[in-house]
């Protein structure tokens, strides 16, 4: 018996592939920079301030990547 695949890929969805490529990659670097803002400006409230807000300072990444989440 013979078996035969066929796993050519057609020319034109390649550009579709690239372009969802550079889609993911965007989306990556928006939310990488809304985590850095976030955990920036986190880092620059005092103590007092964090107390009020009921936060402690182990919680800056997962706010931080919460933030980065939302991010579309």
């Amino acid at each position: 018996m013979t078996y035969f695949n066929d796993t050519n890929v057609a020319v034109s969805s390649q550009p579709s592939r690239i372009a969802a490529l550079f889609d993911a990659i965007g989306l990556k670097l928006r939310q990488r920079k809304v985590y850095r803002q976030t955990f920036n400006e986190l880092c620059t409230m005092t103590a007092r301030d964090l107390a009020d807000l009921g936060m402690s300072r182990g919680d800056f990444n997962r706010l931080a990547r919460e933030a980065a989440e939302m991010v579309k």
